[in-house]
């Protein structure tokens, strides 16, 4: 039997809400956990309308449909997405609740899933549907499943222990240092449906999702230190059972509600922005107190202890040669051989997975030749694979999974003879690049303070990028956590030592290629400047990996940033030269010389 088209699915939605007396229904890229890569069975948007990206929401009524993503995907989107069933709107600046305000009509009843929507966007939602004069409704069943074939089955994939010697402390110190904290507030619990937070707490990983060791569970921790953890039992063994400790009692996923229903009359916290509105519907039907709040774990987390950070390190020195082996076979595959960018990704993959430690990728290489790498997050296919061609910039953004830590790397690199035009652009690049890698900056500042740092020399140009220029990274867990990020938006989490965060400005030209230069770093303690009032932070650059000589304009560097770049190469070179052999050595030796002022 043929798989239905998008057009005969998006027919079925409609008939299907029509049935349950709905004008409309919104589907977003989300699952029950609010996951940013989602299992098989949770990708609702991606069967109904061909869109594969990792941010987006579709919103079908009964006479038009729309499709909001944010500048990242305005191109995929195009390419996946078809524009005689779904208008294209940029998510950012036509948010989806402004478009519902405008859109529905007055008496409009829109569906949608409690689960797939946090309680912030709920009431986001909320807000533009009432101003229509529509009402938002809850469904009990989403009626996309209702008309999905072949629907995969959930993950059931096995739960491990997340050794101390990975993780630097132990998940008992972890829940007492929570508990106390609930205690000091007045809480008796707290609800946390963040698969990573429940992960990083009980020192445990999975694989119930794509590139992320994630278990999906839920749990409700006490502040008497008793934790209530929610999740498939045949999913653990008698190991990971006797890791866990007598503290953590096994529930069933479906008896979830009934443990909320439980803390009827008790204070409990629970996370507007990351928590399914679910949650907070069930607990105000249960009378309990709901105490709101960012997720208590997220900042513990995000601020890595000496024995993750001395992993990430040695992840780092092993995912560089890797690299440098690969960027070597790239060197001299590309301008010779017709090299497509599946087979470049799949080389690539082969040089890490040898390492030692290394478990995935730590998401779906970004393998981008020419136009390609003006999509800022592409994901080649079959379909879209092309050939890296002369004189074309190819661009590679990848990372892995490791034991001990999370690498992500972006390089761009020439093939052939690059132009005036890519030689400048690169250069801005990696100029914005090199102000954050220096940069100098008090306690309490926040990546949205600094962003503009990394823009500056392309706005001079009159150019810019649509992405953010950092994200954090985690400890052998998800390739983008919060809260900290470096971006236009505003964000109130302060930048502190032992963060990590991406380093990644990047410029894309529209059907030409596109540019982008990412390394990891982790922040610094505060340290005395001389002649300087007060300490300050600054950032510690984890990756290694050569950047591309022959793209650079020296003419637009200065002093300084040649120092940095010189400096730069010879601490890869230094780091990685061991670990590599015979002519990838003297390929890195040859690509880290210092730059020539006159080139």
């Amino acid at each position: 039997m043929r798989d239905s088209s998008p057009s005969e699915r998006l027919a079925a939605l409609r008939n299907v809400l029509a049935e349950q007396g709905l004008d409309g229904f919104v589907v977003p890229h989300a699952d029950a956990h609010q996951n940013e890569f989602l299992p098989a069975d949770a990708e609702r948007l991606a069967w109904l309308t061909g869109f594969h990206g990792s941010a987006g929401t579709a919103v079908v009524l009964t006479e038009q449909a729309a499709i909001f993503v944010d500048g990242r995907y305005t191109l995929q989107v195009r390419d996946q997405v078809d524009g005689a069933l779904y208008g294209y709107h940029h998510l950012v600046e036509e948010p989806v609740a402004d478009w519902l305000g405008k859109t529905l009509s007055n008496g409009a009843k829109l569906g949608f899933d409690p689960w797939l929507h946090t309680q912030t966007q709920r009431e986001r939602l909320e807000r533009g549907v009432s101003s229509a004069g529509a009402e938002l409704l809850p469904v009990a069943m989403n009626p996309v499943d209702a008309i999905w074939e072949n629907r995969p089955p959930p993950p059931k994939a096995p739960v491990v222990p997340h050794e101390l010697r990975f993780a630097g402390r132990s998940s008992v110190d972890k829940r007492a240092d929570l508990s106390a904290s609930l205690g000091h507030n007045g809480l008796d619990a707290v609800v946390l449906t963040q698969p990573d937070s429940i992960a990083w707490l009980l020192n445990v990983r999975g694989s119930d999702v794509d590139h992320t060791p994630l278990p999906l569970s839920f749990a409700i921790v006490h502040a008497e230190g008793n934790l209530d953890w929610f999740v498939a039992p045949e999913k653990l063994s008698d190991t990971l059972l006797a890791h866990l400790g007598a503290d953590v009692a096994i529930r069933t996923p479906d008896g979830l509600a009934a443990a909320l229903d439980a803390l009827a009359g008790k204070r409990v916290w629970a996370c507007p922005d990351t928590a399914a509105s679910w949650f907070f519907d069930r607990l105000a039907e249960a009378k309990a107190n709901v105490a709101r709040g960012v997720d208590p774990v997220t900042l513990p987390k995000a601020i890595k202890n000496d024995t993750e950070l001395a992993g990430t390190r040695a992840a780092h020195r092993r995912d560089g040669a890797a690299l440098v082996q690969f960027l070597h076979w790239l060197s001299e595959a590309a301008p010779g051989e017709a090299v497509d960018e599946l087979t470049v990704a799949a080389q690539l993959a082969t040089f890490r997975a040898p390492g030692e430690h290394f478990r995935d990728l730590s998401f779906g290489t970004i393998s981008g030749a020419g136009p390609n790498g003006a999509i800022v997050h592409y994901r080649v296919t079959p379909e879209t694979n092309r050939l890296l061609g002369d004189g074309e910039l190819y661009l590679v953004d990848s990372g892995a999974q490791y034991l001990d830590g999370t690498t992500d790397v972006t390089r761009t690199v020439a093939v052939g003879t690059p132009s005036a035009e890519m030689r400048d652009r690169f250069t801005r690049v990696l100029k914005g690049h090199i102000a954050l890698a220096t940069l100098r900056f008090p306690e309490g500042t926040s990546g949205s303070q600094i962003d503009a740092l990394a823009r500056q020399a392309l706005w001079q140009a009159g150019l810019d990028y649509d992405h953010g220029t950092g994200h954090g990274v985690g400890s052998y867990l998800g390739v983008h956590e919060g809260p900290q990020r470096i971006s236009k938006v505003g964000s109130g989490t302060a930048l502190q030592p032992g963060m990590i965060i991406s380093n990644e400005p990047g410029y894309y030209k529209t059907g030409a290629y596109g540019i982008r230069i990412e390394n990891l770093v982790a922040v610094t303690p505060p340290a005395d400047i001389p002649g300087g009032e007060r300490p300050m932070q600054g950032f510690e650059t984890l990756t290694l990996a050569p950047i591309d000589r022959s793209l650079i304009d020296v003419s637009l560097l200065t002093t300084d940033e040649r120092i940095w770049l010189d400096g730069y190469h010879a601490c890869v070179r230094g780091e990685i030269g061991a670990l590599v052999e015979g002519p990838a050595r003297d390929w890195l030796h040859a690509v880290t010389e210092p730059l020539d002022p006159a080139q």
